[in-house]
């Protein structure tokens, strides 16, 4: 959470309105709305904990399935939520095909807790309040519970021991010998809840500062002496890092976390190419309704330039239910949301995994845009494109609306070509497909999408396989779409009607 939330939290903590109409001169995001929940593509239920693939590109599960991260960002929920209502939003995320959470173990007003991190009815982390060691087995009992809860939901905890937002003062106050001994302490409490990735860091503007460092590093390596299993990474400051960048956290980390407000593909290209690479993820960018967000298009940006660039997958977060302001259970159907289903939707039946960068412009020659490193996610219109070794699946994301230059001689046989419409994860075929593979084409998109953008995804594969769901709005479609989807969510009234037919 970078410093406009920030912003807002102390505001709203403190009644300011005057730093209300301060915050919206500076910047003022788009709301927040709500739609019709989407259908998430069926996907096998992971085997945790996940482990680096062959490759270092990506995670797999416990068989080997390679992992797409598709995360959303609850982090007040362990302070925030009951039981029945962490269920709640876990069932709602998993059938929007969410299969990861970003939690805060320890949560004050910084992510949307209170200042003495208790939870809603009162419960405090530490019998003695600031003093790490003295946990509070009632409290961590309710944080056993939550991963129980998020499992029995297949959904992958990435767990923050202690963020560094709101607790960076706790850690010094503490020293880092009680750091170690708090982390060894949740290294033997968690090390066998198989749904885990280690979270370390947020907003942790002072990393550099070598004593800051080590003492989050402490608390690291303390969890890692007692749990060598699970997977960690690290968030570092706003408004752009990653994880690699702290050389002090290389061997301890398995995952690299990107951190950026601007064009996402700036840093998850620049993650990608380290010699000493890591599975990359976008850990966080702009969030649905707050920061630098001007509507869905931001988002659907910041997903298909970090999934094309490289990225093992992203968070996505809201305004309401990263702190869970009242009324949240409003918002967790928006707009945003359910686009962030079409994308995982797009990628998770494809071979995501395979896909290398089109950095040399080999696939897209011409008509790519502009890369810019510095400046808004709305003002860039560069296409990221990717394409699997073996020639066949490309895919190439257009911000804005163009024709491209699109070499199918890089394709290993007969493509078929549609455009994605990333508003309504529906297909338009590109009319003569399937076309040869030789030579370069043009190739320009439908005029706008279903949201009356000019966003589109252009698709070519040599698969006859391919998954491919047009627009045709068939009765037979929809029954398809029903039934794939039974397990993943409840059966709506239209679906029970369509299969009863």
């Amino acid at each position: 959470m970078g410093w406009r939330a920030r912003v807002v939290c102390a505001l709203v903590a403190t009644g300011s309105l005057l730093g209300l109409v301060g915050y919206s001169s500076l910047q003022t995001p788009a709301a927040v709305q709500v739609a019709s929940p989407a259908r998430a593509t069926a996907t096998p239920e992971a085997a945790y904990p996940l482990k680096m693939g062959a490759t270092r590109r990506y995670l797999v599960d416990q068989r080997n399935r390679p992992f797409l991260i598709v995360g959303d960002s609850p982090q007040s929920m362990l302070v925030n939520l009951s039981q029945g209502q962490m269920g709640q939003f876990l069932g709602n995320r998993r059938s929007a095909g969410f299969n990861s959470v970003w939690v805060n173990l320890l949560c004050v007003k910084y992510t949307g807790g209170r200042a003495d991190g208790s939870t809603y009815d009162g419960i405090g982390p530490f019998t003695t309040p600031g003093d790490l060691s003295t946990p509070n087995e009632a409290y961590f009992a309710r944080a056993d519970a939550m991963l129980r809860l998020a499992a029995s939901y297949g959904i992958v905890v990435f767990l923050d021991p202690i963020e560094t937002g709101g607790w960076l003062d706790t850690l010094r106050g503490n020293g880092t010998a009680k750091a170690a001994a708090y982390g060894r302490y949740l290294g033997r409490r968690y090390r066998r809840f198989p749904n885990l990735v280690w979270f370390n860091g947020n907003d942790f503007q002072s990393w550099r500062d070598p004593a800051d460092d080590a003492l989050v590093l402490a608390v690291a390596r303390g969890i890692r002496s007692a749990d060598p299993v699970h997977l960690h990474t690290v968030q570092l400051d706003f408004e752009v890092s990653s994880s690699l960048d702290d050389a002090r956290w290389r061997g301890l980390v398995g995952l690299d976390a990107a951190y950026t407000y601007r064009p996402t593909y700036v840093e998850v290209l620049k993650e990608y190419a380290r010699p000493d690479h890591l599975p990359v993820f976008m850990v966080e960018a702009n969030y649905e309704g707050e920061h630098y967000y001007t509507g869905p298009q931001t988002l659907r940006r910041q997903a298909y330039w970090s999934l094309l660039a490289g990225a093992a997958g992203q968070f996505y977060g809201n305004k309401y239910t990263w702190p869970f302001l009242p009324g949240w259970q409003g918002y967790l159907d928006t707009v945003g949301s359910q686009q962030f289903t079409y994308t995982a939707n797009l990628f998770a039946p494809r071979p995501w995994f395979q896909l290398v960068p089109d950095n040399r412009h080999q696939v897209v020659v011409s008509g790519y845009g502009t890369y810019a490193e510095e400046g808004n996610v709305d003002d860039s219109d560069y296409v990221t494109a990717a394409a699997t070794p073996d020639g066949k699946l490309a895919m190439a994301y257009l911000p804005t609306s163009r024709s491209v230059v699109v070499d199918l001689s890089r394709l290993s046989g007969p493509v078929r070509a549609h455009w994605y419409d990333p508003t309504t994860g529906t297909d338009l075929p590109v009319a003569g497909a399937p076309l040869a593979n030789a030579g370069i084409r043009s190739l320009a998109p439908p005029s706008s999408n279903g949201d009356g953008d000019h966003d589109w995804v252009l698709v070519l594969t040599t698969s006859k396989e391919d998954p491919v769901r047009e627009a045709t709005g068939s009765c037979e479609q929809h029954v398809l779409d029903c039934c794939a989807n039974l397990l993943l969510k409840p059966r709506s009234p239209a679906c029970a009607a369509d299969l009863s037919r």
